[in-house]
């Protein structure tokens, strides 16, 4: 029960070093901490990104933002002094806002990584105010530094102590895969719940009417070309209430255009644990491939083929649209990289798109595709999971874990390299839309992972039990 024994409702404090709005894992958390535990809960976190719109509306769920650190200028002069310089100034943040800031929780709950000076704070928060402390392991901060630093690093050892350290003072842990319990318990001494990520309630397949509506909202972006025109941006004209690229309203009535392009999405965050130029070759050598199969050769005038599919011709391979969500640092790498593609029916657009629109556009995409291959080798794509959610398959780098989520040839396929997915993609979108069977059986395999898993049951069973204890 949530209350005390005093009356008083317990509280949690729920602690993100980063952008709760590209957190999903820790918003789902409060609305569970919240709705199943029947607790009041303090977000502590940087802004930057809106929290999914059911956060918003939560009247026990109270968000308290932290200003994000940036000392570009003294970055420039010492990168190792700014690195310590804003460590510290976290660490205060942290502790005033966890000490003075808030209420006083019964229990904190954080993200691992970042691990530093987050664990820390968290750990003298807790002394100081007599709550306990819950890790839930997404990855291992050492290992995504090691990306940049090399695992021999000084800097990646110190942190590697640090977070072992720090961890192993936790009166709790969830992680997300059984490879990382594993791990925690042989080599940190930590004994961790496994706590798989799950899509909650807002994931679903998209009906006609929602996506309708969500591509008439994005109708300019989607017909606007990242370079120059593209087999995508050629239909812009024909845009308007009734009609999309991919449907079409008429007498009231909405249906997928037979002759839409296939949609693809993709989720990053465009960083080094997730290699995008894999994405890039696919999507050519499926350009360069549909063309040959077809008998087309280098000469043939593009122009007249976007005609041709905008007044409706159909071929047995279909264009790919290939939708990019997401924000980081090499984000404008690969766009400037996609500007130079020369691609006859393949089109690529990047956004970032509202909390609420993204579940919107997963449901009504055809297939899913995740480059991550994690740092550790240890940790699960969270958008892979939310693909599943909405029952969208889903294509997906191989790495040592993965196939405790992505059950190939059920609901969905790996591969390690460019070629090989687009091998995949030239198998699962052959005979698009009606006669491209594989897909459609992947498709039922994700519908079916969407129906038997979701966040509150798996929250329910595996995390509350742990709180509950571990509040006394």
């Amino acid at each position: 029960m949530a209350g005390s024994a005093a009356g008083r409702w317990k509280r949690a404090a729920v602690v993100v070093l980063g952008d709760i709005g590209r957190s999903p894992r820790m918003q789902y958390h409060s609305l569970s901490l919240a709705n199943q535990a029947g607790m009041e809960v303090d977000i502590v976190a940087n802004g930057g990104s809106d929290p999914h719109l059911s956060l918003r509306e939560n009247p026990s769920i109270h968000i308290h933002e932290m200003k994000t650190v940036k000392l570009t200028g003294i970055s420039k002069i010492s990168g190792a002094l700014a690195l310590l310089l804003k460590a510290a100034i976290q660490f205060v943040m942290l502790v005033w806002f966890l000490c003075f800031k808030i209420p006083r929780p019964d229990v904190l709950l954080v993200q691992n990584p970042p691990s530093v000076p987050t664990l820390a704070a968290v750990k003298l928060a807790s002394w100081l105010r007599g709550a306990k402390f819950i890790v839930d392991w997404h990855n291992f901060g050492y290992t995504l530094l090691g990306l940049s630093h090399g695992r021999s690093h000084i800097i990646v050892k110190i942190y590697f102590w640090f977070e072992k350290h720090f961890g192993q003072m936790a009166d709790g842990a969830f992680c997300v895969t059984k490879a990382m319990q594993h791990e925690l318990a042989q080599n940190w001494g930590v004994r961790a719940t496994v706590l798989y990520d799950q899509s909650p309630d807002f994931f679903h397949p998209a009906s006609l009417m929602e996506k309708h509506g969500l591509f008439s909202r994005l109708g300019n972006t989607i017909c606007s070309a990242m370079g120059n025109v593209d087999c995508i941006s050629v239909e812009k004209e024909v845009q308007d209430m009734n009609t999309t690229v991919f449907t079409s309203k008429n007498d009231g009535k909405i249906f997928l255009k037979p002759n839409r392009p296939a949609l693809v999405v993709s989720s990053t965050s465009w960083t080094p644990d997730e290699d995008f130029s894999i994405l890039l070759e696919a999507a050519l050598m499926y350009d360069r491939r549909v063309a040959a199969t077809l008998g087309e050769d280098d000469s043939m005038d593009e122009g007249q083929l976007w005609i041709d599919i905008k007044n409706g011709k159909q071929f047995g391979y279909p264009r790919l649209l290939f939708i990019i969500t997401g924000k980081g640092p090499d984000r404008k790498k690969y766009e400037d990289q996609i500007r130079r593609l020369k691609l006859r029916r393949v089109a690529f657009r990047t956004m970032w798109l509202a909390s609420e629109d993204y579940p919107l556009l997963l449901g009504s995409a055809d297939l899913g595709v995740s480059l991550h291959t994690s740092s550790s080798g240890l940790d699960l794509p969270m958008k892979v999971v939310d693909m599943f959610g909405c029952g969208l398959p889903v294509c997906a780098a191989s790495f040592s874990c993965i196939e405790e989520l992505v059950k190939v040839n059920k609901n969905g396929l790996l591969f390690s390299t460019s070629s090989e997915l687009a091998d995949e993609l030239m198998m699962l979108f052959k005979g698009f839309p009606e006669e491209c069977y594989a897909l459609k059986s992947l498709k039922e395999g994700a519908m079916d992972t969407a129906s038997t898993s979701k966040w509150s049951t798996e929250w329910e069973t595996n995390a509350l039990p742990l709180v509950n204890q571990v509040c006394g």
